[in-house]
């Protein structure tokens, strides 16, 4: 008796955290795939390839929308990509990273993986410029079901919205961030208010839930059917967040929110919805707002803005996650990086990522200028995330589980063929905006695979022409040059080479000083880094030392700390008598026979090289510490 007491009281509080980590969940994982019942349904009836309107092709699409919900984001998602973590952390990078782990030793697969993790993190940035325009235009159009007089105000408002948006993002989400949770706690309860509302109508509807009728649909309507898994997807976009912010708030917690508060709230809200249309055909216009009653069209407008914005909030800080992880993988260049909380180091800010997404999104809506037009847009690049999940995670379960390749391919074939058939729906829309998220998708990846071969090439070049610094170090004790107080810091990524700014240090200064630290950065293919396996130390003979930093690719790259934590294995270190030597290198690019790269593509990695961020930032090394040496690199 007494140990089942202790152990309840020990429970209580493990109970209580996850289901204050389940309500924040709300407002963070489920923003996008909550605001779907404004467009989803409206897409399949009303959108740019509708569905001919009658009781059973209602009843169907409901069904597929319903059974969708389930298999791809309960079973799929909830249940098993949440199993790929990489040390607690999910997301396309942390996917990436475990697939390639698992295929070490076999270059081709690495290739491969590595090319198919690419295209998705260039097709999640398509999808995070769709996602505030879509999100925000489909709650602003609600003005137009209120009164007609007020449609040619829905795209300025909507477009004034998004800047506020976008222009608070440098004051982080820290302030508004404990809003987030109660606001979708209220939006999702709306949800299910208004699907119990018109259920009372047509109770029927609920037997959509059975799978039959949505089989039935695509058997009776093949090529109506197609069309309309175009709309149908549209009502899981925002199922990658689920796995993206795992790393933010659990799998338990994650879980709890769906299974106990969202997916019933969803699914009472397109009853309802369905259940509008078959009272009244011309609903289909906008089914989410004709099943309100009228005293509740306002305040419902104002709520359903505020979660859009929420679920745009998600992306855009998605979309800074993403670069930076990216960037400590070496996939893109230094970006600035602004941390927005003292608190919480993934409260970070990118203002050239955050003014692209603005202007993209701007040009969405003037473009689209409706939620129907830009829908073909939205579909494509959420199903073409889901597929390279997919394929990545059969990576995964194959050899990091151990369920082999028949187990993972029989299960998430399954995925990939609902997936596929979501891909071949929405290839036909490419001409009414679907082109798109593949425009984004290409010139993403060609920037990102330039950038990473670009700096292997670079890399293998001067590791090439480095000297050894084993044998630099003994030629000086032949003729040792004057030496001078304090210590020099020299970046590389070759520790075994001298870097080029020691070199040029020596040959223009004459001199060395009393300590001279070779220092590499490796970053790893996990999220952290625990503290005691960050600082590596050697003396090398000498005043040299050698000294390598790991980071995760979530973690913050600080040199000065790291150097300061190495006073713990000896390296002796005085910030005020440290000098950081950075090489500047110049890259000539030449047209050659035989290259490792092509002329066009070495021109666009010597135009992103000029105009990368300055290391001197991204390692937090204090500017007037810093010494820049420059030199010219041929790029072969």
């Amino acid at each position: 008796m007494n140990t089942a007491e202790t152990q309840s009281g020990s429970d209580s509080p493990h109970k209580s955290n996850t289901a204050v980590l389940a309500m924040a969940a709300l407002g963070v994982v489920y923003g996008d795939l909550g605001t779907s019942p404004l467009y989803a349904l409206k897409e399949a009836f009303a959108g740019t390839h509708p569905v001919p309107y009658s009781a059973d092709n209602v009843i169907g699409i409901l069904s597929l929308i319903l059974w969708a919900l389930i298999v791809v984001v309960a079973v799929k998602y909830v249940t098993f990509i949440m199993r790929a973590d990489n040390r607690g952390e999910g997301g396309i990078m942390a996917l990436i990273a475990l697939a390639l782990a698992d295929a070490k030793g076999n270059p081709k697969q690495e290739r491969w993986i590595m090319m198919i993790g690419i295209l998705g993190a260039a097709m999640f940035f398509g999808d995070g410029m769709v996602t505030p325009a879509i999100s925000v235009l489909s709650a602003v159009e609600g003005l137009e079901v209120a009164t007609p007089v007020l449609k040619p105000w829905v795209i300025p408002i909507a477009l004034l919205v998004l800047f506020l948006l976008f222009f608070v993002q440098k004051r982080g989400t820290a302030r508004v961030g404990a809003l987030f949770g109660p606001v979708m706690l209220l939006w999702f309860a709306t949800l299910a208010a208004l699907g119990v509302y018109n259920l009372v109508a047509h109770p029927g509807v609920v037997k959509a839930l059975n799978p039959l009728y949505g089989l039935g649909f695509i058997a009776h309507n093949p090529g109506i059917a197609l069309v309309a898994m175009g709309a149908v997807v549209l009502s899981v976009t925002g199922a990658e967040a689920l796995y993206a912010d795992m790393g933010h708030f659990g799998r338990k917690p994650i879980q709890l929110a769906w299974f106990g508060f969202v997916l019933p709230a969803l699914m009472l809200n397109y009853f309802g919805q369905g259940a509008v249309i078959l009272d009244d055909p011309q609903a289909v216009q906008n089914p989410f707002y004709r099943s309100a009653p009228g005293w509740a069209l306002y305040p419902l407008i104002a709520l359903s803005t505020l979660a859009t914005v929420i679920a745009s909030q998600s992306v855009i800080s998605g979309a800074f996650s993403i670069t930076r992880q990216a960037m400590q993988l070496g996939f893109v260049p230094r970006v600035e990086v602004q941390h927005t909380s003292e608190k919480e180091q993934g409260q970070i800010y990118l203002p050239a990522v955050n003014w692209g997404l603005m202007l993209a999104v701007m040009v969405l809506v003037l473009g689209f200028r409706s939620s129907s037009n830009m829908a073909a847009a939205y579909g494509l690049a959420v199903t073409g995330d889901m597929v390279i999940t997919s394929l990545l995670a059969a990576v995964v379960a194959a050899k990091g589980w151990g369920w082999g390749w028949g187990r993972a391919g029989a299960l998430f074939g399954c995925f990939l063929a609902v997936e596929l058939l979501f891909l071949v729906a929405n290839i036909e829309k490419i001409p009414y905006g679907g082109w798109f998220p593949l425009v984004v998708g290409v010139v993403v990846f060609t920037l990102m695979t330039t950038w990473k071969r670009g700096r292997d090439l670079l890399l293998a070049r001067l590791r090439a022409d480095a000297l050894g610094l084993r044998a630099f170090i003994d030629s000086l004790e032949l003729a040792p040059p004057p030496t001078i107080p304090g210590t020099a810091v020299f970046l590389t990524s070759n520790p075994d080479g001298v870097p080029l700014a020691l070199l040029h240090n020596l040959m223009h200064n004459k001199v060395l000083h009393e300590r001279i630290v070779v220092l590499t950065v490796q970053v790893h293919d996990v999220p952290y880094v625990p503290e005691v396996d960050r600082v590596e130390v050697h003396p090398v003979g000498g005043q040299f030392w050698q000294v390598l930093v790991r980071y995760g690719f979530k973690d913050e790259p600080d040199i000065p700390a790291a150097l300061a934590q190495g006073r713990q294995a000896g390296l002796p270190f005085e910030m005020m008598e440290t000098s950081f030597f950075l090489g500047r290198e110049t890259l000539i690019a030449r047209a050659q026979a035989e290259s490792g790269m092509a002329y066009w593509r070495k021109k666009l990695f010597v135009a992103m090289f000029r105009n990368a961020g300055s290391a001197t930032a991204f390692f937090k090394i204090p500017s007037n510490r810093v010494v820049e040496l420059g030199t010219q690199v041929e790029l072969r």
